[in-house]
């Protein structure tokens, strides 16, 4: 929580964390916004109580002029009309300037998605050294590629998130909110064989229960160290690094769930969606799928894919 928040906006993000329990990045991407927009208002000599409807139209039209994209226009009215209702519900003001204000239109863009070809190469790749260092990097991608999980999630694990037979996982996700994600063969294989040498990546042999313990400050993998250790295995595998992250390995995951046979709302369990609208995003796989059903079953299905 930024040190600069006025106590208005600090009750609000405390309220996020006790009620909803919001997450660390969530809460600091809200109190980003909040403070963004307070210190607009500092510069108009207006205040989060006080700000009106046309005074965050006009901080939104300021956001376009500066080069925001729709989405980041989106994103922060959506923090404001959040935060406005609970002023709201808290009495601190009588009314939400946000309530009649329209979004601007978001262009929703396809996530990057891996091949399955420039998948199994990554594994591959993955696969050809048995040290220590190398077991866990073939840990992490064949755990990101079974099980879909978002960077913090794998982060995070500890080993009392395995079960007995390390072929479910208990997941935290956003929220708070907990699931149970089910780790296919490979992934358990790469994840016992990784677990035979856990021990040295744990400082000082310190007694440590995160699943991939480091000698960093947090204790633990970073994001930004697991997301390094992939570019590394994109350099391996004859890939460009760019197309390499985190994120995309939860899309190929959905995306290749789908083109396979999975439904959609399968699909939204296993990522931990709340709204199945998110899990929208991947409609172009199904879609593709249900064109390519239609030609192979309908007795028209030749005649239709020659545009009859």
């Amino acid at each position: 929580m930024s040190n600069d928040t006025n106590p208005v906006v600090e009750s609000y993000l405390e309220m996020m964390i006790a009620e909803r329990g919001a997450t660390r990045n969530t809460v600091e991407a809200y109190s980003s916004d909040l403070f963004t927009f307070a210190q607009y208002l500092g510069r108009k000599n207006k205040t989060l109580l006080n700000a009106s409807a046309d005074t965050i139209k006009i901080y939104l039209g300021s956001l376009a002029d500066s080069g925001r994209s729709s989405s980041t226009q989106a994103r922060n009215l959506s923090t404001l009309r959040q935060f406005y209702r609970f002023l709201q519900s808290d009495e601190q003001r009588l009314d939400n300037p946000c309530q009649n204000i329209d979004s601007p239109k978001t262009r929703r863009a396809l996530p990057k998605v891996l091949s399955e070809e420039e998948v199994t190469q990554l594994i591959s790749a993955s696969q050809a050294s048995t040290t220590p260092s190398g077991l866990r990097m073939a840990c992490i991608i064949e755990l990101l590629y079974s099980t879909g999980l978002r960077i913090s999630e794998l982060s995070g694990l500890k080993l009392n998130n395995l079960d007995g037979s390390q072929q479910i996982l208990r997941v935290v996700g956003k929220g708070g909110k907990e699931r149970m994600v089910p780790v296919g063969e490979p992934a358990t294989a790469a994840l016992r064989n990784y677990l035979d040498v856990r021990q040295n990546f744990v400082p000082n042999n310190e007694k440590t229960d995160w699943l991939f313990p480091s000698r960093g400050a947090s204790g633990h993998l970073t994001r930004r160290r697991i997301a390094q250790i992939l570019k590394e295995l994109a350099v391996c595998a004859n890939i460009e690094p760019s197309k390499v992250s985190p994120h995309v390995f939860r899309h190929a995951f959905a995306s290749h769930l789908l083109a396979n046979g999975a439904d959609l709302r399968s699909v939204q369990l296993l990522l931990g969606h709340t709204d199945i609208s998110t899990t929208e995003i991947y409609t172009h796989v199904l879609q593709s799928r249900l064109n390519s059903f239609v030609i192979e079953h309908h007795p028209l299905g030749n005649g239709l894919s020659r545009g009859r």
